[in-house]
């Protein structure tokens, strides 16, 4: 089947559209809508609302006195995205295109998910929306998060279990897709990451920079300043591209992005095409995808969003690994200094603050985006430390 390449979507040499020709022509589409809506008074209005009113924004940029008195260095501050409807930042993304997706006269919604989070955004969404919704989730993800897989199938959405290769993420992107080619006449795919082709990196980016905007605001409010840094974890991208859009312009600001250390797609992976598009992927020889794993199935993909790729190669944003002890820790203590029990996924930007916050002076501030709450992740948790 032969490949067209837009040059549309591209930041440096990542990103583009590498899709079949009949897929293009669903993307083109998609792409001109989004253009013509994003910045439409009405569509901006009701998104306003239902982030107002639905979602609970703004969410709160909290002060974490307890860390900050703990690490003894820069002062900490969470971003609260967890206390969203449905537990994360998925939720800002996935209104912003079921809102495109009615506009667009979409009755059918897919959607891929890894730790279920952005299913459970997208099947919520579809059942305020009246629209019938798949959701494609790895065979094993859904063994790691079945009480995400029970609150999808709970809100109508019918999950169906993907088994190819490692069962995870990736494969339920491959699915997702699969099922867009045969059905792209009657289905919208609602996707959650700020990866695949354009335009589906920068539409993401749109909806999520939300985070940015409210946190930059608050922070010149509270600290009249700011931050010396923002931190995120990072797996396909969204939330990190999210809280960091508003500061990328302000180069005093760090831009740090943490990755599991078993899927080092930034860190340690090289340009290639994966999805569609082109990015830091991690690849034999070949240029075949390797195998990656994460405590948390939210960031087990071994290729980062495009535009995170462009950060990296050109030293505007930093990246760096945790390990999965690392993480389990940061939950824990995240959890009894604060009370706020993280997503997993979100604990890898907390465990990287704190060995990086003792670094810095009492007159620095961080910015620690906690992407999701941890509830989905507490009995994983627990069998994990109960092992033996």
């Amino acid at each position: 089947m032969s490949l067209e390449k837009t040059q549309a979507g591209y930041f440096g040499e990542f990103g583009g559209s590498q899709v079949p020709p009949e897929l293009q022509n669903v993307l083109s589409i998609l792409e001109e809508n989004f253009n013509k809506y994003k910045d439409d008074a009405d569509f901006k209005k009701e998104l306003d609302y239902y982030f107002s009113e639905y979602v609970g924004r703004k969410s709160p940029l909290y002060f974490a006195e307890n860390l900050t008195t703990r690490l003894d260095g820069a002062k900490i501050y969470l971003k609260r995205e967890d206390l969203n409807h449905t537990g994360s930042h998925k939720i800002n993304n996935v209104l912003g295109q079921i809102l495109l997706a009615k506009r667009m006269g979409a009755h059918r919604i897919i959607a891929e998910t890894g730790a279920g989070q952005h299913g459970v955004a997208t099947a919520t969404v579809c059942a305020m929306f009246k629209m019938d919704c798949v959701i494609y989730m790895g065979a094993e993800d859904m063994k790691r998060q079945a009480l995400n897989v029970f609150r999808m199938e709970l809100l109508g959405a019918k999950v169906v279990a993907v088994t190819d290769g490692q069962g995870r993420l990736k494969e339920a992107v491959d699915a997702a897709f699969a099922d867009l080619v045969e059905n792209y006449e009657n289905s919208f795919y609602l996707l959650g990451s700020a990866v695949g082709p354009h335009p589906f990196p920068t539409m993401v980016k749109h909806f999520q920079s939300v985070i940015s905007r409210e946190s930059r605001e608050q922070i010149l409010e509270k600290e009249g300043k700011l931050p010396t840094a923002v931190l995120a974890c990072v797996g396909g991208g969204s939330n990190a591209i999210g809280s960091f859009a508003e500061y990328i312009d302000d180069a005093a600001v760090r831009l740090i992005g943490v990755e599991p250390d078993q899927a080092p797609s930034l860190t340690q992976g090289t340009p290639g095409d994966l999805h569609g598009f082109r990015c830091l992927v991690l690849q034999d020889e070949a240029g075949n995808p390797q195998p990656t794993y994460s405590i948390a199935a939210g960031l087990d993909y071994p290729g980062a969003g495009p535009e995170h790729s462009q950060l990296k190669v050109t030293g505007r944003g930093e990246y760096v690994t945790v390990s999965n002890e690392e993480v389990l820790e940061a939950f824990m203590i995240l959890s009894k200094e604060e009370g706020i029990i993280p997503a997993l996924e979100s604990s890898h930007a907390v465990a990287y603050a704190l060995k990086f916050a003792p670094t810095l002076s009492t007159d620095d501030v961080i910015i620690i985006n906690i992407s999701g709450r941890g509830d989905k992740d507490v009995e994983q948790v627990y069998a994990m430390l109960n092992k033996d």
